[in-house]
């Protein structure tokens, strides 16, 4: 699990390093007027809340900082991404998410593993929009796997054989 979520972090960072620098904070119209930048902050904030959250044992994405450097400042973005892959692995805990429904606060228990996964499966949901965006600005080859989930990829590796 850490493994998948670091490399798909690595992967990020490679093709974050690649792109024209003016395409990261440019407003995108196929995805509704918002920038890569602002997808990767996202992706950030809501790895940082967990790692925040960790010692605590409480998590609230929806209480994230909503930091702007992040996704204006590409050097920034990919220092951020080196702290996450750094700091993720830790032992399993549970953990208290707590949500903001309607104006009310609602709480789960979850554990640190759990989280991590939401987290992955959350990351490779953005990459997929970022794809677009990227293919939208420039001709970028990008790895058939960016966006995609493992199990679409073993998925379709099984039904080509």
């Amino acid at each position: 699990m850490f493994k998948s979520s670091v490399d798909t972090i690595e992967q990020f960072k490679q093709i974050l390093q690649q792109i024209p620098g003016e395409c990261y904070s440019k407003s995108c119209t196929v995805l509704f007027n918002s920038t890569i930048g602002q997808h990767t902050r996202h992706i950030i904030e809501l790895y940082l809340c967990l790692l925040k959250g960790y010692d605590q044992a409480d998590v609230s994405y929806d209480r994230r900082e909503r930091n702007q450097r992040i996704e204006l400042e590409l050097s920034y973005a990919i220092e951020q991404l080196d702290l996450i892959q750094r700091q993720l692995e830790r032992p399993n805990k549970s953990i208290k998410v707590t949500y903001d429904l309607c104006g009310a606060e609602t709480c789960l228990d979850s554990n640190y593993f759990r989280e991590v996964m939401y987290n992955l499966e959350h990351t490779i949901h953005h990459h997929a929009l970022i794809k677009v965006g990227i293919q939208h600005f420039t001709k970028m080859e990008l790895p058939e796997s960016f966006g995609v989930a493992p199990s679409t990829i073993q998925h379709k590796q099984a039904c080509a054989q």
